[in-house]
């Protein structure tokens, strides 16, 4: 319940945005992939313009991971799904995520979302 009043007070509650009053790199991919729920590509975009690659990427390890809880009843291990090609990918994603973030203070992208 107190989640809620603050969310709709409209107080930041990422711990970044908190302390520093900017935006996290990550700061506005959970508006952005709602808006891509609800099949607004653009304002998806202007939001966060990795949304599109971001958003299914979380949404299929959230699957993968329920899927092994359902079948196995338990959490999926770190060792199953590691490989030289995960860390590439989880290394290059985090250095897009910091690339787009530093260009939108740059005035990239629509410059950068609101907290």
């Amino acid at each position: 319940m107190l989640l809620g009043l603050l969310v709709a007070c409209g107080v930041p509650l990422c711990p970044f945005a908190i302390v520093t009053r900017h935006p996290c790199p990550g700061c506005g991919l959970t508006r952005a992939t709602l808006a891509l729920a609800h099949g607004h590509v653009s304002e998806a975009l202007r939001l966060h313009p990795l949304s599109p690659i971001m958003a299914p990427l979380v949404l299929a390890a959230i699957a993968y991971n329920a899927a092994v809880y359902v079948k196995d009843g338990r959490i999926a291990a770190t060792e199953s799904v590691q490989g030289a090609w995960v860390t590439r990918l989880g290394v290059a994603l985090a250095i897009l995520m910091v690339a787009v973030w530093v260009a939108r203070f740059l005035g990239a992208f629509g410059g950068p979302v609101p907290v």
